[in-house]
């Protein structure tokens, strides 16, 4: 038995499974129809669009993008634990809150909306909590813990050689963990290749990405970046390159950590795809904010001091790993 809800112009109540499903309509409830199941540890939801022009990549759980989605239909399936869900205990229960955002870009007919979803667990006897997160998280500037590093062929996990050969992939994935954050998206901002841990002024470099999120490799092999899984997450796939081949390679990146609503010419992830030009990662229909690429992309000197300031750039470092001649 599943626990339902669908998206009326009414509130709906349902129990099952000691779960209380409860979804507040939006005003555009007419035009769509959402479905919730509260398992034991994860939610799916289901969200069915009739707007023709509405494009379901744009639909956030929290600050997770949708596990699939087809023109009319975007299917969720998290666990409680990620997507910044927020957990509140009070009395006998377990309520766990999230929002369902659509992200509408500047030129769309489709305006952007925020939708809550909450499951709520009765709460078992012999559960106590000494410590639990308040019904909204603090969205204070603190630390972030950002991660990267050579993941295997479908990133599932790390990288199980550090030899590459020339022409293959190389498939790279960076993080950032936001326990206290709003959602942020993860970008990488300058990516370049060099044969030392550190770069010195007199160091060779191989540029990657640059131009403020622009993949210059994307432009003349099968580099690009994936569909991302979660806005706190980017992948690279990365074609091996003919630099200092048989020698210790590292990568040196600038990461950003920014307002999923912010982007602009400076705060953006663009790869180059054949016969279409430069494409935007997280928006298609914001594409021209890539437009720069071929130039400069000048940068907002007032945020780019206040985001160094509250700590969301920082510097990584991967590697050391080999590119090597296919024939060795």
């Amino acid at each position: 038995m599943h626990c339902v809800s669908r998206k009326y112009s009414l509130m709906m109540v349902s129990f099952c499974q000691g779960a209380l499903l409860l979804s507040l309509a939006a005003a555009m409830a007419v035009y769509a129809d959402m479905k919730v199941d509260c398992g034991p540890d994860f939610v799916t939801l289901m969200w069915t669009e009739s707007r023709p022009q509405a494009d379901t990549s744009l639909l956030r759980l929290g600050n997770c993008f949708p596990t699939s989605f087809s023109a009319g239909e975007a299917y969720f399936y998290v666990d409680l634990t990620d997507c910044n869900f927020r957990r509140l205990v009070t009395g006998d229960a377990l309520v766990y809150s999230n929002d369902l955002t659509y992200v509408a870009s500047a030129d769309s007919y489709n305006l952007a909306f925020t939708h809550p979803v909450v499951c709520a667990y009765e709460r078992p006897k012999d559960w106590y909590a000494t410590i639990y997160d308040p019904v909204f998280k603090t969205y204070s500037l603190g630390d972030l813990q950002f991660n990267i590093g050579l993941m295997n062929d479908d990133f599932s996990g790390p990288a199980e050689s550090t030899r590459f050969p020339l022409g293959s992939i190389i498939p790279i994935m960076a993080s950032v963990v936001q326990e206290t954050h709003q959602p942020l998206l993860l970008l990488l901002e300058e990516c370049v290749a060099a044969t030392t841990p550190e770069l010195y002024p007199e160091s060779t470099m191989y540029p990657i990405i640059s131009n403020k999120g622009c993949l210059l490799e994307s432009v003349s092999s099968r580099s690009k970046f994936e569909p991302r899984q979660k806005s706190s997450e980017i992948r690279l796939s990365l074609q091996t390159f003919t630099f200092a081949m048989g020698e210790e390679v590292f990568i040196h990146c600038k990461l950003l950590a920014w307002d999923p609503n912010g982007l602009d010419s400076t705060k953006k992830a663009c790869h180059f795809v054949e016969g279409h030009g430069w494409e935007l990662l997280d928006n298609l229909a914001q594409s021209n904010l890539c437009d720069c690429c071929e130039s400069k992309c000048k940068s907002r000197r007032q945020r780019s001091v206040a985001s160094e300031k509250h700590g969301m750039v920082h510097k990584a470092v991967i590697g050391p790993f080999t590119i090597t001649d296919v024939n060795s």
